[in-house]
């Protein structure tokens, strides 16, 4: 698996596919989705789909697909190879999701939630298997928040396609389990080919997960006490959060003390209100302040609308 064109800027979103096969093209497909990378602080997070025909599903299975937490590295690598060389009847796309586009989503006003993000590329991959050409059918899912939600949520978007969505849905279905050990290896090769832009060295940073001694070492070693963490930490972890707090240099954000100084703004809804009268002779000529706008349409860069 060539994942260059993420290693390369991995500070961006990267897609990577395979070819679509021509079977896939004129027959109904099953599509299966799941991901590798949602729980640890360190490195992206990477969505994936498997798709083939359906009359040929269970065909899957003789590539030896299976849950990508239940095989070893080697077993992933190899089983992906088995896959990626079915290409006359089964192809994969992936998402890898930049730790850097992590924390700024969570972090951005209004919060995007990893479960949004988490929709937003299932969702995306889906979209853009049907837009190459591929019969898209079925769709299988592992639930990303309440199944029942999850659900409703993809049958409204995709309403002429079948979707099930259901808890270790990678143990139950061979796309799924497909579409798991694609986006695990993707996942593996982006840590194990990672370049720090910074210009550090280091490379061992344990599972990445928040509980590991060795990802805390990495942690804590990594970290600049004005610029933070590398690219590789996802600092809306709170994990990550919190060491920065304890850490690094006090700041103060400027939104942070308008919003002190504008207590006593008007409310919100007086900017709705009808305009102000301009200044008649009684102002003595003194001309009218301009009040400050409210901090809720300043950071959101809106302005007051007066044509139609």
């Amino acid at each position: 698996m060539d994942i260059t064109s993420f290693t390369k800027n991995n500070w961006k979103n990267a897609f990577i596919s395979s070819a679509v096969p021509d079977v896939c093209k004129k027959e109904p497909c099953v599509l299966g989705v799941d991901e590798a990378g949602r729980g640890p602080v360190l490195g992206p997070m990477v969505y994936g789909i498997c798709y083939c025909p359906l009359k040929r599903h269970e065909d899957l299975k003789e590539a030896g697909v299976a849950d990508s937490k239940t095989l070893k590295e080697a077993d992933r690598e190899r089983i992906f190879g088995i896959i990626d060389n079915k290409n006359d009847f089964v192809g994969w796309a992936l998402e890898v999701i930049s730790p850097v586009c992590i924390s700024t989503n969570m972090n951005k006003r209004p919060k995007v939630s990893l479960n949004e993000i988490s929709h937003n590329s299932a969702i995306g991959l889906i979209k853009q298997a049907i837009a190459a050409g591929v019969q898209v059918a079925e769709v299988y899912l592992d639930t990303v928040g309440p199944p029942e939600k999850y659900q409703a949520k993809l049958q409204q978007i995709f309403p002429t396609l079948k979707v099930t969505v259901e808890k270790k849905a990678d143990a139950l279905f061979p796309c799924v389990s497909g579409a798991s050990i694609c986006a695990k290896v993707a996942r593996d090769k982006a840590l194990a080919e990672w370049e720090f832009p910074e210009g550090i060295e280091i490379k061992n940073w344990g599972s990445g997960y928040p509980g590991d001694p060795v990802t805390k070492n990495f942690l804590l070693n990594s970290l600049d006490p004005v610029f933070g963490f590398p690219g590789i930490v996802r600092f809306s972890w709170s994990t990550a959060a919190r060491i920065i707090q304890e850490k690094c240099v006090p700041m103060a954000w400027r939104d942070d003390e308008e919003e002190e100084e504008e207590k006593d703004t008007p409310s919100i809804l007086e900017y709705f209100a009808a305009k102000r009268k301009a200044p008649d002779s009684k102002s003595n000529g003194v001309p009218a302040v301009k009040p400050k706008r409210h901090f809720f349409f300043t950071e959101r860069c809106l302005n007051t609308v007066t044509d139609f």
